[in-house]
């Protein structure tokens, strides 16, 4: 019987076949790199540095400085000698088809042949008539320094005296002589260079140097002038095939065109006639590669759809002219304003121009949407703080985000509505439905005499999209949110927009990021006036503003979310809107709280006073414990701020004073205090439940006693 034995280690030596071989080949020496080459590295190297280039582009930028400022004082020197400069404008008026325009500089330069041609004739008797002003101005000269010279001899009794005056003049003379022999020299040679200096300060104002030699501050993009060629230059380039090819075979080079280029607020306006071909909305779709193309952002240009056929309208901003703010309400600056219902316009802001931007209310339904945190509030309190000026006109308010953007309509609102829960919503639906039952009664009224007159009645509801999202169903199993017939606020919102202006019971609300569920077509196309802040989409911009809106130009999805905020697209019959567009772009005027609060109350010092009903009655108690727990909810616990936060927005005007210390002592008086968690100090759900405990069992103790 045969073993198998294994081995348990692993033989050192291992077997001569396996052995392999390794033949080390020693390097050769190393070639010496050739004194050229390095020389070579070196002086790339120290060419391509990068403070070799900065000071190349400083030599070569101040170099010509000095050679175009020289350049632009010729040429300035030869517009102001010659009539060079009308030809300039005349030809670019042709070039833009705006023959007045041409016609007028072709006069100014008639007018300056003829000024030219008098100075010429005047210089043939200029010799003489100077040579003649010298002798008679030498003559009376030495005539009076002579008669002073005898007054002094008559007074000092000194014959000498008679040319005292004259030789004192020639002495002075003499001493001018001197003087400019001494300064002659160093003129002659300090004079070239204050001259180069002069002309290199000109080239440096104009910035009269290539880009790449410019500073890096100065080789930003700032934008170009506008000019026809440019703009052609840019269509042409827009990547639009027949565009191309037609403006290649005009004889104008595309000049035909365009219209007038006009000067408009902080930018110019330009009509565009598009050749046969060419559609506008192919233009339009191609907005940022056109703004590029002009040295502009995206947003500097705007394209809108006039009555002409087969034309776009450019309005190109100066460049960064969109950034700067506009200025202050005249609501803020003017103390003495009033407003009118009927008749007035509410100072709302500045359209692209820079004219001023007015919207009537007056029988229209209102719509502000938009993106959250862009201003929407803001500028839909602008509206009504101007209107409470009217002492006639009344509010009805539902502010459903709660944070106190409404708070100083207290004392001028009928009804004062502010918190985000559903409870509030439940209290502006109702809200609306008693405006509705208003309507009604005004309705009825009119119909038994046709010559009453009613006091506007506004009903405001912000963050309306709330309303419509609210998911609470009434004892009579009909919802109080949705765009069904069944819904409450949907409803009463229609009814007021089908029937409501007739007897000035207007609905005005503010929407955030509008879908189809939070605002319901029915209810966004009863609106008379609809404006919108930046959007996210196309679709979006559509609900907002309509088709009809949108297809001509209105494109609130190109502005620039946090950038343009109280920049508004409006379409509305109540504001001043370009003939042949269908909506204008408004950039508000922002209102901030305090000077809101002043305005509010210049317009309670206006009215006998109004007794603002809220959501909670003043005399009704809360109960603050009970409201702590119930904002803490499911949370184990809470940061004392966030508490805070939702007490204030649970109810405003109960809350709106409580601090730190006072939600700690309110835990105090039950046997609970905040506690700290990760170094914050934090209300914790079971402390706030074993302080209601207490109470309970406090109160049970001595009830039975």
């Amino acid at each position: 019987m045969s073993e198998n034995v294994v081995h348990l280690h692993k033989p050192t030596d291992p077997p001569a076949d396996n052995v392999t071989t390794l033949t080390v080949v020693p390097d050769a020496p190393a070639r010496p790199v050739p004194l050229w080459v390095r020389s070579g590295r070196a002086v790339k190297a120290g060419v391509t540095h990068e403070t070799t280039r900065a000071a190349a582009r400083a030599a070569a930028r101040h170099g010509l400085y000095t050679l175009n400022g020289g350049r632009i004082v010729a040429r300035r020197a030869w517009d102001g000698r010659t009539g060079s400069r009308y030809e300039r404008m005349i030809r670019a008026a042709e070039a833009a088809g705006n023959l007045e325009a041409a016609e007028e500089w072709e006069e100014r330069l008639q007018r300056f042949r003829a000024a030219r041609h008098h100075r010429r004739m005047d210089l043939l008797h200029s010799p003489v008539d100077a040579a003649k002003g010298v002798a008679v101005g030498a003559g009376m000269s030495i005539g009076v320094l002579v008669a002073l010279g005898v007054v002094m001899a008559i007074n000092t009794g000194q014959a000498s005296d008679v040319i005292t005056p004259l030789s004192a003049t020639v002495d002075f003379i003499a001493l001018l002589i001197r003087i400019v022999q001494v300064v002659w020299g160093p003129a002659l040679t300090v004079g070239p260079f204050l001259a180069l200096l002069a002309l290199w300060s000109v080239g440096r104002k104009q910035q009269a140097a290539p880009a790449w030699a410019l500073p890096a501050n100065a080789r930003s993009d700032e934008g170009e002038p506008i000019t026809p060629s440019i703009v052609v230059k840019a269509l042409r380039d827009l990547g639009i095939s027949p565009l191309k090819t037609a403006i290649k075979e005009m004889g104008d080079a595309g000049a035909s065109m365009l219209g007038p280029i006009r000067i408009a607020g902080c930018g110019v306006e330009v009509d565009v006639t598009l050749p046969s071909g060419v559609a506008t909305d192919e233009v339009q779709k191609r907005r940022r590669k056109l703004a590029e193309n002009l040295t502009r952002h995206e947003h500097e240009v705007f394209i809108t759809i006039p009555q002409a056929a087969r034309t776009v309208r450019l309005w190109i901003a100066d460049s960064g002219a969109l950034d700067e703010p506009i200025g202050p309400s005249p609501l803020v600056t003017d103390e003495t304003m009033t407003a009118n219902y009927k008749t007035g316009k509410a100072p709302w802001g500045q359209d692209l121009r820079g004219d001023a931007a007015e919207l009537s209310v007056y029988q229209r339904h209102l719509l502000v949407t938009g993106l959250s945190n862009q201003g929407k509030t803001a500028a839909l309190r602008a509206l009504a703080m101007w209107l409470a000026l009217d002492r006639t006109v009344q509010f009805w308010i539902a502010d459903l985000k709660g944070i106190g953007d409404w708070a100083m309509f207290d004392g001028i609102a009928q009804v004062l509505i502010e918190g985000p829960s559903d409870d509030h919503v439940i209290q502006a639906t109702e809200m609306v439905e008693d405006a509705v039952e208003e309507m009604n009664r005004r309705i009825e009224k009119r119909r038994q005499d046709p010559t009453v007159v009613f006091e506007p009645l506004i009903v405001v509801v912000d963050e309306a999209q709330l309303a419509f999202m609210c998911p609470v169903v009434g004892e009579d199993r009909r919802p109080y949110g949705g765009a069904k017939a069944t819904s409450r606020y949907f409803m009463a919102v229609r009814k007021l927009h089908n029937q409501g202006r007739a007897v000035d019971v207007l609905m005005w609300q503010g929407t955030q990021d509008p879908t189809d569920q939070n605002l319901p077509k029915l209810v966004r196309e009863g609106a008379h006036t609809r404006a919108s802040l930046v959007l996210g989409t196309e679709s979006q911009a559509r609900m907002a503003l309509g088709d009809k809106a949108v297809d001509g130009g209105a494109a609130p999805q190109l502005l620039r979310q946090g950038l343009d905020k109280g920049t508004l697209v409006v379409a509305s019959d109540g504001i001043t809107i370009p003939a042949g567009q269908a909506s204008i772009t408004v950039r508000t005027h922002f209102i901030d709280d305090e000077p809101a609060a002043e305005i509010a109350e210049r317009a309670k010092m206006l009215r006998d006073g109004a007794t603002t009903l809220r959501v909670i009655e003043r005399d009704e108690e809360r109960d603050a414990l009970a409201d702590v727990a119930a904002v803490i909810g499911d949370a184990a616990r809470l940061r004392t701020d966030e508490v805070l936060k939702r007490l204030h927005a649970l109810d405003t005007a109960v809350y709106r004073e409580w601090n730190n210390g006072r939600l700690k002592r309110l835990l105090e008086e039950h046997g609970e205090e905040p506690k700290k968690s990760h170094g914050v100090m934090v209300v914790r759900r079971d402390d706030v439940a074993r302080a209601l405990a207490n109470r309970d069992t406090d109160g049970s103790a001595s009830a039975s006693q």
